[in-house]
């Protein structure tokens, strides 16, 4: 292999990515403080459906979903556009963000510095990347087979990896305002602005080891397609307090989308059977008889019956899975003073009123108890469980007193007939109705 002496373009590829910007203690998070997130935004719920499903669940090693994002004219112009935006015209609606020395908004205007590439330079970028896996692949090999390389071969491997590195940053530093517009989308879904962009850099990052230039299409668009897929995975996986799978979360946001639409039709909420039938829970055969059947106002056949209930079973199911969790420290009114767990009752301990009648009773209890002797009193409490609520038999009574079952019997009955005389009786009559 002919030795290629380094250039001073090569040179100029070395970049590294533009770093997120980090606070003293070295901690990403801790810029939290600086980013504000709105309300939910119930209309952004739809995005993640836009990702192709074989990129929702793919892992590094899984195929790259290349035919259906390459016949996507629209969303082609769609991520131009959005592309050359100016990165502080990008954010400008973005709440939260602070003044210039802001560290989120030196970190976008850092991403603003680098400038944006042309297909022609894309796809020499990407030649030089995939140069790069192969020689990185080669240099490996040998090494695994203990092959030893001319030294001028192993030279130009080398050189290509480096190329290919820095080609594989400078293809990433462009692209990163595209991660930027495609973030911004989802603010309000359960994450920060600042993690949105991460989680969207990782996207990106994917989408450059990827990338086949062979295929004509724009780096920028099939790119939009693996920072869509990170970012609504960071979401699916963190933004939830009680984590679902990825599958029911795009299962849940078809069954929202689903539900929408037929409010809209019908002018009402559906019914979990309406919208079983909707969402292809059921066989086309069995929607068809089933429609059929309720048009007619005909009884469903039994066996449709059950599967029309199996259905609606799993729809209810999704309905209580994508309810979030509410925070008992949720201020209630606009001065937040009060809060959720205020006003929730606690079932386990008795009302006011029960409480103050359980002490009456318990006073009038010991006043009555006090005209038996010791050993009836405690038989009773025994028997009755009148102090920690746990009944007692005639045998553990009788082994508690030393005394035969037969003798605790005849020390209860004695007891209760003192109890119901009248004058001791009339105090808890009121307490027995």
């Amino acid at each position: 292999m002919a030795r290629r002496r380094r250039t001073t373009a090569d040179s100029a590829d070395e970049k590294n990515i533009a770093p997120l910007p980090r606070s003293a203690s070295g901690s990403a998070s801790e810029l939290d403080e600086y980013i504000h997130l709105g309300e939910k935004a119930e209309e952004n719920e739809d995005l993640f459906d836009d990702v192709p499903e074989e990129t929702q669940e793919a892992e590094d090693d899984d195929a790259t979903p290349i035919p259906r994002i390459a016949r996507d004219e629209k969303l082609e112009e769609e991520v131009e556009q959005e592309r050359s935006v100016p990165i502080e015209k990008l954010v400008a609606d973005v709440p939260g963000l602070g003044e210039s020395l802001d560290p989120v908004r030196l970190f976008l205007r850092d991403i603003g510095r680098h400038p944006l590439l042309n297909a022609e330079q894309e796809v020499e970028l990407a030649q030089k990347i995939h140069e790069g896996f192969a020689a990185q692949a080669r240099l490996d090999a040998a090494a695994e087979a203990d092959e030893a390389l001319d030294p001028e071969e192993e030279d130009e491997l080398r050189l290509l990896v480096v190329r290919g590195k820095n080609a594989h940053d400078v293809l990433a530093q462009s692209n990163l305002r595209l991660v930027v517009s495609v973030a911004k989308r989802y603010i309000g879904r359960g994450l920060s602005f600042l993690d949105l962009i991460q989680e969207g850099t990782l996207g990106l990052l994917r989408a450059v080891d990827k990338f086949d230039h062979t295929l004509g299409y724009k780096f920028s668009t099939y790119a939009t397609w693996w920072i869509r897929q990170s970012i609504s995975r960071a979401i699916a996986d963190q933004a939830r307090t009680i984590r679902i799978p990825v599958h029911m979360h795009e299962t849940i946001n078809r069954q929202r989308r689903t539900q929408r639409e037929l409010q809209q039709s019908l002018g009402r909420e559906p019914t979990a059977e309406e919208l079983a039938l909707e969402l292809d829970m059921l066989e086309p055969e069995d929607v068809r008889a089933i429609r059929a059947a309720m048009k007619a106002d005909l009884p469903l056949d039994p066996d449709l019956a059950r599967k029309l209930e199996r259905a609606s079973a799993k729809v209810r199911r999704n309905q209580r899975l994508s309810r979030e969790p509410l925070s008992l420290d949720t201020p209630v009114g606009n001065e937040e003073s009060s809060y959720l767990g205020d006003f929730i009752e606690d079932d386990s301990l008795p009302g006011p009123v029960d409480a103050a009648s359980r002490r009456l009773l318990k006073e009038q209890m010991e006043e009555v108890l006090d005209a038996l002797s010791e050993r009836e009193r405690q038989v009773l409490i025994m028997r009755f469980g009148l102090e920690d609520g746990a009944t007692r038999t005639l045998e553990d009574v009788g082994k508690e007193f030393n005394v035969t079952r037969e003798r605790v019997r005849q020390i209860e009955a004695k007891a209760l007939r003192k109890l119901r005389h009248p004058l001791r009786s009339r105090k808890l009559r009121d307490y027995l109705g």
